[in-house]
């Protein structure tokens, strides 16, 4: 897919990787549950929580595709039923739908929306008076706006001192 195209940009305003892994870990966990009984390992609890969990932990990887603005609570969420699981779910699906469901909440737990690669603003190279220029225009700035304090020769850095500073001894 190209980068600007319409799924690209969806897919990058969600956290889609860790809602896919969620439910995909929910799925898995509930094939292991309609297992034929020679491969089921009984440990736990049996019966509606065994198909409850899973199917609560597939709708947590859905809500987390396509309403990402609650992901924080629907990634915990997600993890403690996909831990919860390992006692009420043939060890959470064999441990790969624990895993992937684990791993998926972490995912979307982590996500942030604000998380965007912005390119750095090109600068001018080898002009030394323009950085001159533009830390005048800084100090300029920080007096014109209110509750600044405008730099002083002493708060520059070294390279950026006008003249050698009679308190620092040099």
């Amino acid at each position: 897919m190209p980068r600007g195209s319409g799924f690209w940009n969806w897919r990058h305003a969600r956290p889609f990787w860790g809602g896919l892994l969620v439910l995909v870990g929910g799925v898995e966990i509930f094939l292991t549950v309609m297992a034929p009984l020679p491969i089921v390992v009984h440990v736990g609890m049996q019966g509606f929580i065994g198909y409850l969990l899973p199917i609560l932990i597939a709708v947590l990887g859905v809500l987390l595709i396509f309403n990402p603005q609650q992901h924080v609570f629907y990634s915990i969420v997600a993890a403690v039923l996909a831990l919860a699981s390992w006692l009420t779910s043939n060890l959470g699906g064999f441990v790969i739908g624990l895993l992937l469901a684990v791993v998926g909440s972490a995912l979307a737990f982590a996500w942030s929306p604000d998380k965007r690669r912005v390119a750095p603003p090109a600068e001018p190279a080898g002009e030394e008076a323009d950085d001159a220029d533009q830390a005048e225009d800084a100090d300029q700035d920080a007096a014109a706006s209110p509750g600044v304090q405008p730099d002083t020769s002493e708060s520059r850095p070294r390279h950026r001192r006008t003249s050698s500073g009679l308190l620092s001894g040099e």
